[in-house]
């Protein structure tokens, strides 16, 4: 996002590298975190924004983390929404064990693909598969992966989603096995670097693909109350999704928010 002399904010959406209209689809070379934020360093200055705000959810806001604090200066702010570091225990609490406590069901279904015996390692189990040469291996895996995101962030699963499984599964194994190309920790280790810009940060009380621990850490992190820059707002009514209504309705605000900010 960035502002214009209508004093409206435009926004500036772009499918990274694999996904959506990007070609090759579903590539994974030469793709990682840090190719995707010299992607939006590129992006910016072939669009000629001097600086802008910076707006993510979920991956999204990995994203947003490490591009900001790659390049602070060519920032505004932050919005983001269910913040995901790629730290191995929020990995571990969605793909492997905690998250399954709640959603015993849909897990039984993303297990199912999986031998017994590499279940030790399910996201290594699923990139190994996901990235292999039986076809339809690949797509039965991929199929499993993106149901169990869907099933415990939505209320229905999204059958356009679900089109779109294959590059979704391969690109988020490929980072996940590769720690996101990053130190344990390094978003939430280096967001001093940030700490002097307005920052929103929105989170569900009832998201349980990204549970409230690490956007309070992030938080903490980036100075909690005492920096006055950083606002940090649970929605009671609401989980994961950037769909439901209450969250919505913050986004929307914290939008406004930045209108009324001198830029």
């Amino acid at each position: 996002m960035y502002s214009n002399s209508l004093n409206y904010l435009s926004n500036v959406l772009f499918d990274q590298r694999g996904a959506g209209k990007s070609t090759p689809h579903a590539s994974l070379e030469e793709n990682t975190t840090w190719h995707l934020v010299e992607d939006m360093e590129k992006l910016r200055e072939h669009l000629g924004i001097d600086k802008w705000i910076i707006f993510g959810g979920s991956w999204g806001s990995t994203l947003s983390l490490a591009y900001s604090e790659t390049h602070p200066d060519r920032c505004l702010g932050l919005i983001l929404r269910g913040i995901f570091t790629l730290r191995r225990e929020e990995l571990l609490w969605f793909y492997q064990k905690g998250a399954h406590f709640l959603f015993a069901d849909f897990f039984d279904d993303y297990e199912a693909v999986i031998p017994e015996k590499e279940r030790g390692d399910m996201m290594q189990a699923y990139y190994k598969r996901l990235t292999g040469n039986d076809e339809e291996e690949r797509l039965r895996c991929a199929d499993a992966w993106s149901r169990w995101e869907q099933s415990t962030s939505k209320l229905m699963v999204d059958p356009a989603y679900i089109a779109k499984a294959l590059a979704f599964a391969r690109i988020e194994s490929h980072y996940f096995v590769n720690g996101g190309f990053m130190q344990d920790g390094q978003l939430i280790g280096d967001a001093h670097k940030i700490m002097h810009l307005p920052i929103v940060i929105i989170q569900g009380r009832y998201d349980i693909v990204c549970p409230a621990k690490t956007s309070w850490e992030l938080y903490k992190a980036l100075g909690g109350k005492d920096n006055k820059n950083v606002e940090y707002k649970v929605i009671g009514n609401a989980g994961h999704s950037a769909h439901e209504v209450a969250i919505e309705s913050a986004l929307v605000d914290a939008a406004e928010k930045f209108k009324s900010i001198k830029l």
